[in-house]
């Protein structure tokens, strides 16, 4: 029918010409496309990339990373999330792996590291399977098999743990710490994370948003502290108030303490004595509204709204202390803490709605001062003040502290730890070759490179510590063959030990959680075989991780 039919392609977008008549665009002329084997290798070399940028970073040798945004502020961290985030990388393929560091960090709280990396080695593992002409779609559902094996396993190689072993529970928190920069304090940092995950703990369940972090710009990182209430960023609203409250009795008002301005409304005023009369029962108002909550017997008040001045002189007058628009974060916070209700009407306050702490006080580091609540009876809401020297070393620490609180809440909901220091992935990996075995199709190849991909963290973890990788996966593998299954690695005193007698344990929760996201990524990046982009402008060019620089 066609004399002559054919296809051009080009990096501008599909051209269809048929009977030497005018090309057929299908595609916008700022298109780009990638195809077959350049778009697998594109797009595994992105992922490889990301993996290797924080690697070093994995372990208690691991180092840190500076990162310096446009505008200069610098980020040191050595957080998987944290440093991916800050990175600002552009290309797709890399932003996928992005993605399942943040639902790591969402989930648990911690191996962000982990996940990314094998991730990384899975991808990388593949490509050696696709020069060996064996199709995406089977080695996506070797991976799966793997997959769905090794966390068979981890439930096998677990250990069950009752939550009220504080032991157990340090012994978490340290092994999350170490490497990080707390580590010099890691134990003290222990005993303030379980006593403040103790504290708002309510059956099985640990509700983290109940620990709230203050950094504090004073002192050392040793003067942390856990105080028994909530700090609010509010100073009290006037100088006549008492600085410090013992036995405070405090009442939550979420209505401000102002007269109410009709939305619509003529006032007529003929005489001066009509205008003094007006004034005068203004004045009578407010001065009901603190009568109100003296008689209620609150000494502290906190308003999510405002305070009218006349209010805040009589407070000041009757020694009340008050703060005014505080964030309705902070009055459920409150609330949680001293027990008291927050109340939407004045008239309604009673002494049934008030809470209780032992000290409401302001407190003033530099020029900032905020508002003290402490000594609360049975708190549902606490507070880690974070002290240090400078803003990079604290947002560092507070890294720590919610990694730590993450692996606890994430144990005491489980019930479930394994062991750290590269054991589990040993025993699973050498688990998965047996597994192999039992399969007939070629998926048993991408079994085995899912096996080998799991030793990439105990070889990373000897690497960044200077030790040889080959000779400690070797006699890992030897003693895990005699039947030591938690047999890693100790990197303080290079020497291969039982994980759970040296105290290196993590939840179980970290462990399968980055094996399904690492496995997730790993599969759907390995079924694009067709990439089509805009192009971009060379302004919005990144100078990273870009797509730009991938191709």
């Amino acid at each position: 029918m066609f004399k002559s039919l054919f296809i051009i392609y080009k990096l501008e977008g599909f051209i269809f010409k048929m009977n030497d008549k005018q090309p057929i665009y299908i595609l916008p002329e700022n298109t780009e496309r990638t195809i077959g084997r350049d778009a697998q290798r594109n797009n595994i070399l992105a992922a490889k990339l990301v993996a290797e940028a924080i690697k070093t970073t994995l372990g208690p040798k691991g180092m840190d990373k500076m990162l310096v945004d446009a505008v200069g502020d610098i980020t040191i961290t050595n957080d998987g999330v944290t440093i991916l985030e800050k990175m600002e990388i552009e290309h797709p393929a890399a932003k996928m792996m992005v993605e399942i560091s943040k639902t790591q960090e969402e989930e648990v709280g911690d191996g962000t590291t982990t996940a990314v990396m094998l991730a990384g080695k899975l991808l990388e593992n593949a490509e050696k399977l696709l020069d060996m002409k064996i199709h995406p779609t089977i080695i996506t559902k070797g991976y799966t098999l793997a997959a769905e094996k090794a966390r068979e396993l981890l439930e096998e190689l677990s250990i069950k743990v009752t939550p009220e072993r504080e032991d157990v529970l340090k012994s978490i928190v340290i092994t999350a710490m170490t490497g990080k920069g707390a580590e010099y304090v890691k134990e003290k940092f222990a005993d303030i994370i379980v006593e403040a995950v103790r504290q708002v703990q309510e059956n099985d369940a640990v509700d983290i948003s109940n620990i709230k972090i203050v950094k504090n710009k004073s002192e050392g990182i040793e003067d942390t502290r856990l105080i028994r209430g909530i700090i609010v960023d509010k100073e009290r609203v006037s100088i006549d108030m008492p600085k410090k409250v013992e036995n405070a009795r405090v009442a939550l008002l979420s209505e401000s303490l102002e007269l109410k301005n009709p939305t619509e409304a003529k006032i007529s005023i003929t005489t001066t004595n009509q205008l003094q009369e007006f004034i005068d029962r203004e004045e009578s108002l407010l001065k009901e509204m603190v009568k109100k909550i003296k008689n209620a017997g609150a000494n502290v008040i906190f308003c999510q709204k405002g305070i009218d001045d006349l209010v805040q002189y009589y407070l000041g007058k009757e020694k009340l202390y008050a703060c005014r628009r505080v964030t309705r974060t902070d009055m459920e916070n409150l609330s949680k803490a001293t027990g008291a209700k927050i109340v939407t009407n004045l008239n309604e306050l009673s002494v049934n709605d008030l809470g209780k702490a032992e000290i409401v006080e302001e407190i003033k580091h530099g020029e900032e001062a905020r508002t003290y609540v402490q000594g609360c009876e049975n708190p549902k809401s606490i507070t880690i003040v974070i002290h240090g020297g400078s803003e990079h070393v604290m947002d560092e620490m507070e890294r720590a502290i919610k990694d730590g609180l993450g692996d606890i809440a994430a144990v005491i909901k489980d019930k479930k730890i394994v062991a750290g220091a590269g054991a589990i992935e040993i025993s699973l990996s050498k688990r998965l070759r047996e597994f192999s075995t039992s399969l007939s199709g070629r998926e048993q190849l991408a079994v085995q490179e899912f096996a080998n991909a799991l030793e990439f963290i105990p070889s990373t973890l000897a690497e960044n510590a200077g030790l040889d990788p080959i000779d400690i996966l070797t006699e890992l593998k030897a003693r895990h063959d005699k039947g030591e299954k938690f047999a890693g690695i100790n990197i303080f005193t290079n020497k291969i030990e039982d994980s759970l007698e040296a105290g290196i344990i993590e939840p179980l929760r970290i462990k399968k959680q980055a094996i399904s996201s690492a496995t997730e990524v790993a599969t759907m990046i390995l079924r694009i075989d067709d990439v089509l982009a805009s192009k971009q402008n060379k302004e919005q060019k990144g100078t990273g991780l870009g797509y730009q620089g991938m191709e």
